[in-house]
């Protein structure tokens, strides 16, 4: 019975002592002052709790949901995963907050003397209007692709100006078009050594800032970007086409499209960032759910930066493949 009653008083003194630290917040040498104790004894009750398995830590965010969403879209394709509210009825809010979050992340790991290769696209230009850095920072921004008049955010060129003044860095841009008129036309533009230089630095980028586009809405910026006004929109998703990715149109596998439409771009290919450290998709909307998972497939991505209605809508799509397998 005494050593019942000793152990009882030991463990009651480390269950004050404990809840005094780490309940009430107070230092070790308060407590030692307030029972009468050497700070060190303080110290070794401590000790002695946590070898008992007495302190048990939970750690819950406001927007646990999110945390989740998060946790499974990072099981499912084990891509490093940030999920944004959704503002309902405003996807334009959406977008921001979307973009917010990816300008957090570039400015969390970007390093003097690192390359940043950017694409065109809402997403994108959400993320440079967001990107409030807390000093200068010493990079080069350069674009993925070729260049399109009309609208400031389907310009890769402004996008990459813009954000270059953001950081305080410098730009190198692509001077030709998106879409060249024939392969070989292509072929003979990206020889030409001041795109190539561009492309070199982009393809030894430390981040890579890339939209996911989506092909089903007749809005969307890939017919924007595109020279043909009468593009078939049916005809590429009957063909098996989901999506584009560095404005290659991409199928539900992540694999590019054998298209005539591809064979003219002035861009990397998908496969040309596999060497990028970072390669940050932002994506929102439920437009471009197909689109995402087609990317997630592809695994052209190690972040994936979404608002919580379309990775909600992602897993609804990616799970069930997930388990089958």
């Amino acid at each position: 019975m005494a050593d019942n009653k000793d152990d009882f008083e030991a463990i009651r003194q480390i269950y004050t002592v404990l809840m005094l630290h780490f309940v009430d917040g107070m230092k070790q040498s308060d407590i030692a002052q307030a029972m009468n104790l050497s700070a060190s004894k303080v110290n070794r009750l401590i000790a002695q709790g946590r070898k008992l398995g007495m302190v048990k830590i939970a750690i819950e965010s406001p927007f646990q949901r999110l945390v989740e969403l998060e946790r499974r879209l990072t099981a499912a394709r084990g891509v490093s995963s940030i999920v944004t509210p959704a503002v309902a009825g405003s996807p334009d809010t959406t977008l921001q907050q979307v973009g917010r979050a990816a300008a957090n992340q570039v400015l969390e790991t970007l390093r003097d003397g690192d390359v940043i290769a950017i694409t065109g696209g809402r997403a994108v230009s959400a993320v440079v209007e967001n990107m409030q850095p807390e000093r200068a920072f010493d990079v080069t921004v350069v674009p993925l692709t070729g260049g399109v008049q009309g609208k400031f955010y389907t310009d890769v060129n402004h996008l990459a100006s813009r954000l270059a003044e953001r950081l305080g860095g410098r730009t190198m841009l692509v001077h030709a078009p998106l879409f060249a008129e024939s392969r070989k036309q292509r072929d003979m533009l990206i020889e030409m050594a001041s795109i190539r230089e561009v492309f070199d630095l982009a393809r030894k980028a430390a981040i890579a800032l890339v939209g996911i586009g989506s092909i089903v809405t007749p809005g969307s910026s890939y017919y924007d970007l595109h020279p043909l006004p009468d593009l078939d929109r049916e005809n590429l998703i009957r063909s098996g086409v989901r999506g584009e990715f560095l404005a290659h149109l991409i199928r539900e596998d992540g694999t590019v499209a054998d298209h005539p439409f591809n064979s003219r771009l002035v861009a990397l290919e998908p496969a040309e960032l596999a060497a990028c450290p970072r390669r940050i998709g932002v994506a929102a909307g439920p437009a471009k759910v197909l689109p995402i998972r087609a990317a997630l497939n592809g695994r052209f991505l190690d972040t994936l930066v979404v608002d919580e209605e379309t990775a909600a809508s992602v897993l609804e799509t990616l799970e069930p493949l997930q388990n089958v397998a």
